[in-house]
């Protein structure tokens, strides 16, 4: 399996000022499997330690933060003696007590020692335990496959080249094939357990059976992790994600939670999913100008699920809609397609996501994205209903902007509006990386 983060961790390692790095990320997004396999390809020896695994080293930072004592009890537990040229790999970070803060030592009293921590509730442990050293620590976050990701692991390497070079003629020749494996990737998603056992086996009952077990094993994290007395509250937020996500408008209405439902019931569990990188919001800005933070309305937001697969699940998505033609694109509203898109956005570290909409609700752009001085309004389309009205009146409003829209509709460049197709989306954004 490829993944793609690992070029970020080649980079991270020849930086000269490099600090210890937190590689963040919700639970079984393949954070273990990537530091592992980056640190048997870019280091001559590595040291794992799974502090949620390893209870006899969970004490290991709570006497002092003497780093050359907290290496030589590593070696006495591993055998392996650490050195500039040995990965030190901390997994689970989180669960042992100030390991976290032990991070900022390494970066002050041992820089040359390289050290990737990993820990799928960071954020949890970081509000309610040990406070993040910033400025200390480099960050990393590792979320689902991509798209491009998923074609990689299914042998379709080649349909991406004409994408990324954007030959739109060439990509319309297999148009029909690169529709039927979106049509697959928002079933599937992009959880590895999931991916992989599809490129196996081609089972899409398999993939719904690991896809339900992750959805539990989240839910007991609930009850394992949270503040008890907010577990009931979080389960009734998560449960409400796909109705949220499922109406024509879809800012949050806390009412279709429970009944009555104001912000201040809510508001902690929200964040808490939030911590635990299974929730993401995207804030309303008022205005299309720079910078978007200025214009930010933090009581009007969006949210979204960590991957369009489990989101599918969680709505009892059918397989049998993977053979109604571009249907599935559709379903529910399109929340599928404004996950799917909302998940290649975040991608880039870079880009700050928010959405536009007018005082008077006529009017919506459903991402406005900001990386350095660039906005680019984007809008999605599920169906090929290609009205842009909303799009064109907050281009012709704001002037220097030029209109990205996504649809299953073949590429069109007009004077004011890019149209790309769905699937092309991480190859077509104005600040796509090279891969």
């Amino acid at each position: 399996m490829i993944r793609y983060k690992i070029n970020e961790l080649y980079q991270w390692k020849e930086r000269k000022n490099r600090k210890p790095l937190i590689l963040q990320g919700a639970r079984q997004v393949g954070k273990t499997w990537l530091m592992k396999t980056f640190a048997a390809e870019a280091f001559p020896k590595h040291i794992y330690v799974n502090f949620e695994e390893n209870v006899h080293l969970r004490n290991l930072f709570e006497k002092d933060f003497d780093i050359e004592r907290i290496l030589f009890d590593i070696y006495v537990a591993t055998g392996i003696r650490a050195d500039e040229n040995t990965l030190l790999l901390l997994d689970e970070i989180q669960e042992a007590p100030r390991g976290i803060t032990a991070l900022k030592y390494f970066c002050e009293n041992l820089p040359q020692q390289p050290v990737v921590a990993a820990g799928s509730l960071l954020g949890i442990a970081s509000h309610y335990r040990d406070s993040v050293p910033v400025g200390k620590v480099d960050f990393m976050t590792l979320y689902p496959l991509s798209f491009f990701e998923f074609l990689e692991a299914m042998g379709m390497r080649h349909l991406l080249e004409p994408m990324k070079q954007k030959r739109w003629e060439s990509v319309a020749t297999v148009q029909s094939l690169l529709e039927n494996m979106l049509r697959q990737y928002y079933y599937v998603g992009g959880m590895p357990e999931v991916v992989q056992s599809f490129v196996e086996e081609k089972d899409l009952a398999q993939v719904r059976r690991l896809q339900s077990a992750i959805l539990d094993s989240y839910d007991r994290d609930f009850s394992k992790h949270a503040p008890l007395e907010e577990v009931p509250r979080i389960r009734m937020v998560w449960q409400s994600i796909s109705g949220q996500l499922s109406k024509e408008n879809k800012k949050f209405i806390y009412g279709l939670i429970k009944e009555g439902s104001r912000a201040k019931n809510f508001e902690l569990s929200i964040e808490w999913l939030r911590d635990a990188g299974l929730l993401y919001k995207v804030n309303r800005a008022k205005k299309g100008q720079l910078p978007l933070a200025a214009y930010e309305e933090l009581a009007a937001f969006k949210v979204f699920m960590l991957d369009v697969g489990l989101l599918g699940c969680m709505c009892g998505l059918s397989p049998q809609t993977l053979i109604k033609g571009n249907a599935i694109f559709s379903d529910h509203k399109g929340a599928l397609t404004e996950q799917y898109v909302f998940q290649q956005l975040c991608l880039s570290a870079e880009n700050k996501i928010y959405y536009w909409s007018a005082e008077n609700s006529r009017g919506e752009i459903d991402f406005l994205v900001q990386r350095g001085d660039k906005i680019v309004p984007i809008e999605v389309k599920a169906e090929e209903n290609l009205q842009s009205k909303s799009l064109r009146h907050f281009v012709e409003a704001n002037e220097g902007l030029h209109g990205t829209r996504y649809s299953m509709s073949p590429y069109r460049e007009q004077s004011w509006m890019t149209n790309y197709p769905l699937y092309a989306l991480e190859a077509t954004m104005p600040w796509t990386e090279k891969r």
